[in-house]
Protein backbone atom coordinates (compact mmCIF):
# COMPACT_ATOMS: atom_id res chain seq x y z
CA UNK A 1 0.00 0.00 0.00
CA UNK A 2 3.05 2.48 0.68
CA UNK A 3 4.48 1.81 -2.72
CA UNK A 4 0.99 2.99 -4.24
CA UNK A 5 0.45 6.17 -1.87
CA UNK A 6 4.66 6.71 -2.96
CA UNK A 7 4.05 6.52 -6.47
CA UNK A 8 0.97 8.66 -6.65
CA UNK A 9 2.56 11.63 -4.46
CA UNK A 10 5.68 10.86 -6.88
CA UNK A 11 3.86 10.84 -10.04
CA UNK A 12 1.50 13.84 -9.11
CA UNK A 13 4.75 15.42 -8.63
CA UNK A 14 6.31 14.90 -11.86
CA UNK A 15 2.88 15.53 -14.21
CA UNK A 16 2.79 18.52 -12.32
CA UNK A 17 6.53 19.37 -13.42
CA UNK A 18 5.69 18.19 -17.07
CA UNK A 19 2.02 19.95 -17.27
CA UNK A 20 4.29 23.56 -15.99
CA UNK A 21 6.52 22.54 -18.92
CA UNK A 22 3.29 22.06 -21.24
CA UNK A 23 2.51 25.73 -20.51
CA UNK A 24 5.90 27.17 -21.08
CA UNK A 25 6.60 26.12 -24.76
CA UNK A 26 4.82 26.46 -27.72
CA UNK A 27 2.83 25.55 -30.01
CA UNK A 28 0.45 24.37 -27.67
CA UNK A 29 0.12 21.10 -30.08
CA UNK A 30 3.59 19.86 -28.19
CA UNK A 31 1.49 20.24 -24.83
CA UNK A 32 0.75 16.58 -25.52
CA UNK A 33 4.21 15.73 -24.90
CA UNK A 34 4.45 16.60 -21.25
CA UNK A 35 1.43 14.35 -20.29
CA UNK A 36 1.16 12.23 -18.01
CA UNK A 37 2.60 9.24 -19.32
CA UNK A 38 6.48 10.14 -19.25
CA UNK A 39 5.77 11.27 -15.27
CA UNK A 40 4.40 7.92 -14.60
CA UNK A 41 7.12 6.03 -16.03
CA UNK A 42 9.63 7.73 -14.55
CA UNK A 43 8.26 7.59 -11.32
CA UNK A 44 7.68 4.00 -11.86
CA UNK A 45 11.37 3.60 -12.91
CA UNK A 46 12.26 5.11 -9.60
CA UNK A 47 10.36 3.36 -7.21
CA UNK A 48 11.26 0.47 -8.88
CA UNK A 49 14.84 0.91 -8.78
CA UNK A 50 14.75 1.63 -5.16
CA UNK A 51 12.95 -1.62 -4.24
CA UNK A 52 13.52 -4.32 -6.69
CA UNK A 53 17.41 -3.26 -8.51
CA UNK A 54 18.23 -2.03 -11.94
CA UNK A 55 18.36 -5.37 -13.48
CA UNK A 56 14.25 -5.50 -12.51
CA UNK A 57 13.73 -1.71 -13.89
CA UNK A 58 15.63 -2.33 -16.67
CA UNK A 59 13.33 -5.17 -17.36
CA UNK A 60 10.21 -2.60 -17.30
CA UNK A 61 11.68 0.27 -19.32
CA UNK A 62 12.55 -2.67 -22.17
CA UNK A 63 8.39 -3.08 -21.61
CA UNK A 64 7.57 0.69 -21.97
CA UNK A 65 9.96 0.83 -24.63
CA UNK A 66 7.80 -2.03 -26.53
CA UNK A 67 4.58 -0.19 -25.43
CA UNK A 68 5.32 2.58 -26.67
CA UNK A 69 7.04 1.60 -30.08
CA UNK A 70 3.50 -0.18 -30.44
CA UNK A 71 1.51 3.21 -29.39
CA UNK A 72 3.42 5.26 -32.18
CA UNK A 73 1.98 2.92 -34.64
CA UNK A 74 -1.48 2.55 -33.01
CA UNK A 75 -1.73 6.76 -33.56
CA UNK A 76 0.23 6.58 -37.12
CA UNK A 77 -1.87 3.85 -37.95
CA UNK A 78 -5.50 6.00 -36.06
CA UNK A 79 -4.26 9.42 -37.80
CA UNK A 80 -4.05 7.24 -41.39
CA UNK A 81 -7.42 6.24 -41.25
CA UNK A 82 -9.11 9.22 -40.04
CA UNK A 83 -7.45 11.38 -42.55
CA UNK A 84 -7.83 9.34 -45.84
CA UNK A 85 -10.98 6.66 -44.98
CA UNK A 86 -12.95 9.68 -42.54
CA UNK A 87 -14.73 7.07 -40.18
CA UNK A 88 -15.47 8.34 -36.97
CA UNK A 89 -12.96 8.48 -34.16
CA UNK A 90 -13.95 6.26 -31.50
CA UNK A 91 -14.41 3.47 -34.47
CA UNK A 92 -10.41 3.80 -35.35
CA UNK A 93 -9.74 3.88 -32.41
CA UNK A 94 -11.54 0.80 -30.76
CA UNK A 95 -10.64 -1.27 -34.41
CA UNK A 96 -7.02 -0.37 -33.58
CA UNK A 97 -6.52 -1.22 -30.48
CA UNK A 98 -5.55 -4.86 -31.19
CA UNK A 99 -2.83 -3.46 -33.66
CA UNK A 100 -1.21 -1.60 -30.25
CA UNK A 101 -1.53 -4.70 -28.39
CA UNK A 102 0.16 -6.70 -31.39
CA UNK A 103 2.93 -4.77 -31.98
CA UNK A 104 3.77 -4.15 -28.56
CA UNK A 105 3.38 -8.10 -27.12
CA UNK A 106 5.75 -8.78 -30.49
CA UNK A 107 8.47 -6.71 -29.71
CA UNK A 108 8.56 -7.59 -25.90
CA UNK A 109 7.99 -11.38 -27.16
CA UNK A 110 11.17 -10.85 -29.74
CA UNK A 111 12.78 -8.19 -27.49
CA UNK A 112 13.61 -11.40 -24.40
CA UNK A 113 14.31 -13.97 -27.36
CA UNK A 114 17.52 -11.30 -28.37
CA UNK A 115 20.75 -11.43 -26.71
Amino acid sequence: MAELVLRFLIGGAVVSVFAVLAEIFTPKSFAGLFGAAPSIALATIGITIAHYGKAHAATEAHSMVCGAIGFFIYASAASWFLMRIKIPALAAALALLPVWFGVSAALLWLAERLP
